[in-house]
């Protein structure tokens, strides 16, 4: 693995062979067998003990998730692991309402029931921008509905998963929950293994159609969190000051290297180029390093790098652009106006420290274009006037909207995106429901 503030490499993990996944993919069927037996309460104290052992532990998981990351400390001890936390408490209490609908009469003398059960071994694959967080969101509905886990963390951050399931061995039947390090061939050996019943994703989006691709073959049930390219619209009403810092923050956070990172703002033409100078004051403000870490990879630098090199002559660079500081992987906040709906940089995901500006004339032009890439993940709207952003988030075509602010996110809702940001649900009830299956069962009563 490689420090990515540094761009030194520090240590390596063995990539799992086709036998080492077969092994895996074996236990865990065998502990499904008992596994699915276990009741809503006992998987619930489970769930509750791992995260009350993540929580005890969070310095431990913090050393390792900054290491590979280069997150900032703050950030990953009071708000990535106490969400962790939250996640993993959250669906111990899901675990208490997996049930089927009443019985019912339907036809004469026969009553149905409908059971919910869970689907199976379970093969998953987490990425690198929240390494700790993905996998939670990932193992916890799964196990919570009776599930057994193989996880494959990315290549360049697996640590903190590693240690997530040496603390959850302790509470969990063995071979419920296994850890495979490797690489893009583990991962397709994972998913078109016989034992792999539902295979879940959250990568780009090449990476989720490779997966749906492989698991079409065998009909394996699939979950993909993919790939974002939010639209931020901010109407002349907004107030703009806070939209500005609101923008910014969603746009930096983590390096930009977030689906639901605000990378597209959508200002009407009236209030363009004061907007665009401010969101390029307040960008300016950031510091890498300080105000967030650096991009996780030499691959990933190279790629934001190349969307700014290839830039049309159209665009204007308002602020950033260029790497920052002499080792590491830090790239400079990045505002970049004049872009048109066809450029590169707009219609493709960017995954870095960089947002792009564009003027609308009105709210059907705003709609259009906001809508007008392939993802459907994240947007927002920001607007004083409630009928404005009710009318605009009815019509944008994302899983998530945010009004007045964009990202925020608790275990209690769903986040998940149409088209080519994948389907399925991450968080809350709905993601639960994604780890069952539905069997109805009718009985004749002479």
């Amino acid at each position: 693995m490689t420090d990515p503030s540094t761009g030194e490499v520090f240590d390596t993990v063995p990539i799992a062979s086709e036998s080492d996944v077969d092994k895996a993919m074996e236990a865990a069927a065998q502990a499904f067998a008992k596994w699915r037996r276990s009741t809503p309460a006992q998987r619930q104290l489970a769930l509750l003990k791992i995260a009350d052992a993540v929580e005890a532990r969070a310095a431990e998981f913090a050393d390792l998730e900054i290491r590979e990351t280069g997150k900032i400390r703050s950030v990953v001890l009071e708000e990535e692991i106490p969400e962790c936390v939250s996640a993993l408490r959250f669906f111990a209490g899901a675990a208490r309402q997996l049930e089927g609908t009443a019985a019912g009469e339907y036809a004469p003398g026969h009553t149905s029931v409908i059971r919910r059960e869970p689907i199976g071994v379970c093969a998953q694959i987490a990425p690198w921008n929240y390494p700790l967080m993905m996998a939670v969101w990932k193992i916890a509905p799964a196990l919570a509905a009776g599930n057994t886990v193989v996880l494959k963390p990315a290549e360049t951050t697996p640590s903190s998963a590693r240690l997530l399931a040496r603390v959850a061995a302790e509470f969990l039947p063995e071979g419920a929950f296994t850890v495979l390090t490797g690489d893009r061939d583990t991962g397709r050996a994972m998913v078109r293994h016989p034992r792999t019943d539902l295979v879940s994703i959250t990568g780009s989006t090449r990476a989720g159609i490779d997966v749906a691709t492989v698991a079409a073959a065998d009909l394996k049930r699939t979950h993909l969190e993919l790939g974002g390219n939010a639209p931020l619209v901010v109407f002349p009403d907004a107030d703009l000051k806070a939209a500005a810092e609101g923008i910014a923050g969603a746009a930096f956070y983590n390096a930009g290297q977030d689906c639901t990172a605000g990378s597209r703002v959508l200002v009407h033409e009236s209030i363009h180029e004061d907007f665009a100078a401010s969101l390029a004051k307040v960008a300016s403000k950031q510091t890498p390093g300080v105000d967030y870490g650096p991009l996780n990879s030499a691959t990933q630098f190279r790629r934001v790098q190349g969307l700014i090199d290839r830039l049309p002559p159209n665009a204007r660079i308002e602020t950033g652009g260029t790497r920052f500081g002499a080792q590491g992987f830090y790239f400079s906040p990045t505002v970049i106006s004049g872009v048109r709906q066809e450029d590169e940089i707009v219609q493709e995901e960017i995954f870095g420290p960089v947002l792009t500006i564009q003027s609308f004339s009105d709210e059907a032009e705003a709609v259009a274009m906001a809508n007008g890439v392939p993802y459907g993940l994240a947007s927002s709207v920001w607007t004083r006037d409630v009928a404005t952003a009710a009318r605009v988030s009815a019509e944008l075509d994302f899983g998530c909207v945010w009004v007045n602010t964009h990202g925020p996110l608790v275990p209690e809702m769903p986040h998940g995106g149409f088209g080519h940001s994948g389907h399925g649900k991450d968080l809350s009830a709905y993601a639960f429901n994604e780890y069952t299956r539905v069997k109805h069962v009718m009985t004749r009563f002479a």
